[in-house]
This record gives C-alpha cells, structure tokens and sequence, in this order.
C-alpha cells in the first residue's frame, strides 16, 4: 500500500462562523499533530475545543486505517467552510422584526506523514 495517502478528518456541523473558526484553523497549519493538540489546548478561543476533536479524528483515522506513526503526522492542511445557518427573528420596535443569523461551519483537517530522514556519516 502507498503511503503517501492523506488523512482526513471533517467535522460537518460546528455552531460558529466560519470566520471566527479559520483563526483557529490557521493558527494549527504546518504544526506537528501533537503540537497543534497542545496549542489548542491552551488556546483561549471557545471554538478550539471542536478543532482539537476534529484533530486527533485525523489522527485515529491515520493509525487505524493506514497504520503511520502517530510521532511522524503533521497538519497539512486545515481549513473551513460554510455549512447551514438557522434564521431567527427577534421582535423590534413598530411592530416590526429583524431578522438573526446563526452560522454553522464545517471544518476539515488534513494530515501526512512527515518521513524521518536517516543521517549517516
């Protein structure tokens, strides 16, 4: 088997906007996978917590489905997209309503294994 595969995780239905989320999602791209892991865990942004299950998804899917090893994944590519937004109205003056906007996202997170390069001298 090739191993030259990537590893995705999506996670369909995050109720946050997609640009509040891409903050955290640029935030974890290029980063080692346990390192990425540990930055969202100490990141002060609510959303970081949905990030950070999307996250070792990818990494469940890497060692279960192709077997690579967890200390050689880094995070490709992170990124997100709009999903459904739930249309409210709240009640203003005249008799009048304004409509409400509740986003949701859709984050998808892209692993690959980095190959260790072996030194001889």
């Amino acid at each position: 088997m090739e191993k030259n595969q990537l590893v995705k995780a999506v996670n369909k239905n995050v109720r946050t906007s997609p640009r509040k989320l891409a903050l955290v999602c640029n935030f974890i791209k290029g980063k080692k996978a346990d390192v990425a892991l540990r930055d969202l865990e100490f990141s002060r942004k609510r959303i970081a917590k949905e990030v950070s299950k999307t996250v070792k998804s990818a990494i469940s899917n890497a060692e279960n489905n192709y077997q690579y090893d967890i200390d050689n994944l880094f995070v490709k590519e992170a990124f997100v997209g709009k999903s459904l937004v739930m249309k409210r109205f709240r009640p203003r003056a005249k008799g009048r309503a304004s409509p409400i906007k509740k986003p949701f996202s859709r984050v998808t997170i892209i692993l690959e294994e980095k190959k260790q390069k072996k030194e001889s001298k």
